[in-house]
């Protein structure tokens, strides 16, 4: 096998009237996902050439999966653009990306062509409702390859501009077969899909559903602000999967939403993003008694998860939750200071990762990628690339691997790894800012900033709302006169950090 294409025909020729995929507006089979998807690919083949990316501007929906996998189809790769992103933040992407052309659908034509002026805009109605063309797709499939890019997922970066993640084929291919198997993910599964289609953990609702035949649920965005609506689509549709953010299932757990309603159909939960919190964890699993839950961890980098652990209800998880194990295909080990390897129960090194499913890089960002994405020091003799992950971690005395922090200042925040320099960065371009420093509280979940400058604090949050996603902006800002300086003359980030958690 190589093309994730291949999931979705073996489905289709097999389950062909089954349910592929349902939203808010309806539903489709997987022979009309398929088709569907043909039609697009059909309608954009001659308009770039095989291997370069193709933006998608869309809200998520069967429409933007369609559109999607029409752009595998033609022999591109997508890039989903979030419409709830800044007008900013989307045109910081496209100037790295240069995607000739933009799919969206009527109700954000205008605004794809206002922020996109560079770019031809192609509207999903007209382009799925042409012939399909199957010369044409099979041509292009024979000249595809299994490392052929797939997909590019943005994620913050330290030099103040976002960094695309390409991934392939082989390396999807790679995890979704070991990730499906590994959890029995089945046909008569329904995969409540939570998060956005920018963010990698979509890849596994997806990419598992259209492997094994299982039904794609993709809940509404606007029902994760109304914890008894959400419940109701859990229960109504049956839902059996939930792979999620942790901060997602934190707030139903905080406004005991499951006191109103309990999802019974739900047979396992796996959670990502940030570390659980115990309590929330306890309340899931009394209301659940017969659910598995497990611990994903990994950066986009890696294609979705390297570790993972099966929680076990008799353990009370006082050390914190294990992130467990490698997936099948991935080694995961940890380096020291001096780049040698840590086996000892309790010490600390970096998490690093090798295997099949790395991504193939940074689009556009060859120095970046050459810093993180390098040989293995343990290996001097062939070319064997592993990808450092800036994670600190270390062993328990069963073997598991704890998460313990960040070597940088990168943090894990609302389920997204956020650079803090980017967010400095973004207040420090704005009129009236002098300086600013941001720090993130890891036992509160809190992002704040401090600042000098004579902005007001109400007009800088404004202001950073239309340059940065809603997870990148400081949850509160502080204006300061000046800030703490250390020893060596760099600004105090603990005394800052100390200073707001005395308040």
């Amino acid at each position: 096998m190589k093309n994730v294409l291949e999931y979705l025909e073996k489905s289709a020729s097999s389950f062909p009237n089954k349910v592929a995929a349902e939203d808010e507006n309806g539903a489709c089979t997987f022979q009309e996902l398929q088709k569907s998807c043909m039609r697009i690919g059909s309608g954009i083949i001659e308009k770039f050439d095989r291997g370069t990316p193709v933006a998608v501007f869309m809200d998520k929906s069967i429409a933007s999966l369609s559109a999607f996998l029409g752009i595998v189809y033609a022999g591109g790769f997508y890039v989903h653009l979030s419409p709830e992103l800044p007008a900013a933040r989307l045109r910081q992407i496209q100037s790295i990306l240069q995607a000739a052309y933009i799919i969206t659908d009527r109700k954000h034509r205008a605004d794809a062509q206002k922020i996109f002026p560079s770019a031809t805009v192609l509207l999903v109605e007209e382009i799925r409702s042409g012939p399909i063309r199957k010369a044409s797709l099979d041509s292009i499939r024979r000249r595809m390859i299994d490392t052929d890019p797939l997909y590019a997922i943005f994620t913050s970066g330290s030099t103040g501009v976002p960094k695309g993640v390409v991934v392939s084929h082989r390396c999807v291919i790679d995890f979704i077969d070991t990730f499906t198997a590994l959890f029995q993910i089945r046909r008569t599964d329904v995969i409540g899909n939570q998060a956005p289609f920018d963010f990698d953990v979509s890849v596994k609702d997806i990419y598992s559903a259209l492997k094994t035949g299982a039904t794609l649920s993709i809940i509404p965005k606007q029902l994760f602000s109304r914890p008894k609506d959400l419940l109701d689509w859990l229960c109504d549709h049956k839902i059996t999967t939930m792979i999620w953010a942790v901060s997602a299932l934190c707030l139903i757990s905080t406004f005991h939403g499951l006191d109103y309603r309990q999802p019974n159909a739900v047979r396992q939960i796996l959670f990502s993003g940030e570390v659980m919190p115990i309590k929330h964890l306890q309340i899931w699993m009394e209301r659940l008694p017969k659910a598995q839950f497990v611990n994903l961890y990994g950066p986009t980098e890696i294609t979705c998860n390297c570790t993972y652990h099966i929680l076990k209800r008799e353990n009370n998880y006082h050390e914190g939750i294990p992130i467990g194990q490698a997936f099948p295909n991935k080694e995961v080990f940890l380096l020291g200071s001096e780049d040698e390897r840590i086996c000892k129960p309790g010490v600390e090194g970096e998490i690093c990762v090798r295997g099949t499913a790395l991504a193939l890089g940074y689009y556009g960002a060859p120095e970046q990628t050459a810093a993180v994405f390098v040989q293995n020091p343990l290996n001097r003799h062939y070319p064997d690339l592993i990808y450092r992950t800036g994670d600190i971690g270390k062993y328990t005395d069963s073997g598991d691997l704890l998460f313990c922090g960040r070597k940088d200042f990168q943090i894990k925040h609302m389920g997204h790894r956020i650079e803090l320099e980017e967010i400095e960065r973004a207040v420090a371009n704005l009129p009236d800012i002098e300086r600013c420093c941001c720090v993130f509280d890891e036992q509160r979940q809190k992002l704040y900033g401090f600042y000098t400058g004579s902005v007001d604090k109400k007009e800088l949050h404004r202001q950073l709302r239309t340059q940065l996603p809603i997870y990148m902006v400081p949850g509160a800002l502080y204006h300061l006169t000046e800030f703490p300086l250390s020893k060596n003359g760099k600004v105090d980030r603990k005394h800052l950090l100390e200073r707001r958690s005395h308040k």
